[in-house]
Formats: C-alpha cells, structure tokens, sequence
C-alpha cells in the first residue's frame, strides 16, 4: 500500500491517540484504580464492548492471514492490538506496510 505523506501524518496522530488516549485510560484505571477497574468489569456495557473488541480483532487477523496484507503477519497485528487496541494496531499495522507516495 502506498500513502501520501498527509495520510501517514494521519495514521500516525490516530495510532498515538489510539494508545495514549482510550488504552491510556484503561491503563490508568487498570492499574492506579483498581477498584474502579473492577466496579467496570462488573457492568455489561463494559464486557459487550471488550467482546466486541475482540471479536474485531479476531475478524481483522483471519483476514489479514487470509488475505495476506501486510508484510508483518496476523500475529504481528494481535500483538499490537493487545499492547494498545484497536484505535493503535489498525493505523499502526497499515503504516509499517506501507510505502511513502513518490513524488
């Protein structure tokens, strides 16, 4: 996949936010928060959304396997998505795989 330099820019400010913003605050509560963390896992809202989460990055690694997009591998983009979700793994696994637009 080629990008322009503007959607690179993009995917990087998305993958940046995707770990210090959502993931931030899962840290945060995970680990300095505890009882909060707990009282969230307890509510249904919470746990239909972590499934949600990942049954999406499940889809999204049968498809990269299938598929064969990207040059790092379905294991690879689990591994991201794990270190930092969703909103980290996808712009970040698109940029590692691509290639800077020529000018």
């Amino acid at each position: 996949m080629i990008l322009s330099s503007k959607l690179r820019g993009l995917f990087i400010g998305a993958s940046v936010f995707g770990l210090l913003g959502p993931n931030g605050v899962f840290i945060y509560y995970l680990l300095l928060r505890p009882d909060d963390f707990q009282a969230a896992m307890r509510n249904p809202l919470t746990l239909a959304f972590i499934i949600e989460a990942f049954l999406v990055t499940a889809l999204l690694a049968v498809l990269i396997a299938r598929t064969g997009l990207g040059k790092w591998g379905w294991k690879a983009f689990i591994a991201l998505s794990l270190i930092g979700g969703l909103g980290f793994s996808v712009p970040l696994y698109a940029l590692l795989g691509s290639k800077t637009e020529a000018r």
